[in-house]
């Protein structure tokens, strides 16, 4: 089992959301977060004055699959995700030693 990462920009979320539901994908954890990579951030204008925002608004998406979908998974979202242009975001593979089904106590695969 792996834990997929993925950091998105937000207004690509449906299209991604979209892209997983195609694949059979059940379970998706959305969080809204800031950071900045290789963008930096940009400067706005605000009442007349200049001023740097260093932390740019993402989306970090969090996806507990199978080990057999794993290539699948990581295709749909890099294809749902991308608009050619700085700033896409990042995907992240961590392996899930353990998957506990609270309500049910199914363990491993079976639980997700």
């Amino acid at each position: 089992m792996k834990l997929v990462t993925a950091i998105i920009k937000p207004f690509k979320l449906d299209d991604v959301r979209e892209a997983l539901s195609e694949i059979g994908v059940s379970g998706i954890t959305a969080t809204e977060v800031k950071g900045f990579g290789r963008q930096k951030g940009h400067t706005e204008l605000y009442r007349g004055a200049e001023y740097v925002v260093d932390f740019l608004p993402k989306i970090k998406l969090e996806i507990a699959i199978d080990d057999s979908l794993v290539e699948t998974l990581l295709d749909s979202i890099t294809k749902a995700a991308n608009t050619g242009k700085i700033g896409d975001g990042k995907i992240f593979v961590s392996d899930l030693s353990e998957v506990i089904r609270i309500r049910t106590g199914e363990t491993g695969a079976t639980a997700l």
